[in-house]
């Protein structure tokens, strides 16, 4: 007479079964999976991604056209301008507005600059030279391609030459006409440029800058 096998025994011997044929159920799965493919299976889990969906290394840094690297050359050299303007406010202005104004325009567009000459560098492009006039613009006037607005070195002089009111009065003056310079190069960079965080960039110029156009009306008495 043969061996009697408990309940027990057979239990445990149904788990085992069952967990082996899950492995090997497993493991066949994964290998028509790599037979379809042609390559190793994903990681399995929630954050796997096919080779279509990853972004490639292209499209995450984003392409550029023409527009995109003008603007960002333009508009460094129109941000400095206005740095150069607004950090005479600090000891020259008379109204605390003003003084706060310009140091929001510091430090909104400083940061813009160095992510602007990141951008450059990124696409293989130089920045301008930060000294002279912007190519094709008039400084003080608005120039055909609407990239204008800058300050005059006459205006700038007068600027650094003024103090109290007269400082507050025509460093606003200046930086209104500044600004809707900025905007018409963003306004040209969302028509016509390309990457995406550029025209991003250009969005964000023209509600910023619009709105502290409003704003130094207001303490221009002119709004």
């Amino acid at each position: 007479m043969g061996r009697q096998i408990n309940p027990e025994e057979i239990l445990l011997r149904n788990r085992h079964t069952a967990a082996l044929t899950a492995s090997l159920l497993a493991a066949g799965l994964a290998l028509a999976g790599c037979s379809a493919t042609g390559s190793e299976p994903a990681a399995p889990g929630p954050t796997a991604t096919s080779t279509e969906q990853a972004p490639s290394p292209a499209a995450t840094v984003g392409a550029a056209n023409q527009a995109d690297v003008q603007f960002a050359q333009m508009m460094i050299v129109h941000h400095q301008g206005a740095l150069d303007m607004a950090r005479l406010a600090a000891d020259r202005a008379a109204s605390s507005d003003v003084r706060e104004l310009a140091a929001n325009i510091e430090a909104a567009q400083q940061p813009e600059i160095d992510t602007m000459t990141g951008w450059l560098t990124e696409w293989d492009a130089s920045p301008l030279p930060t000294g002279g006039a912007m190519p094709g613009m008039d400084h003080g006037a608005m120039s055909e391609s609407g990239a204008g607005g800058m300050a005059s070195d006459q205006s700038m002089t007068q600027l650094q030459s003024a103090s109290g009111a007269d400082f507050d009065r025509l460093f606003l003056q200046l930086m209104t006409v500044h600004h809707q310079g900025a905007v018409d190069m963003a306004e040209a960079e969302v028509d016509a440029g390309q990457n995406a965080a550029a025209t991003a960039l250009a969005h964000k110029i023209i509600i910023d800058q619009t709105a502290e156009i409003d704003l130094m009306a207001k303490l221009l008495g002119t709004k």
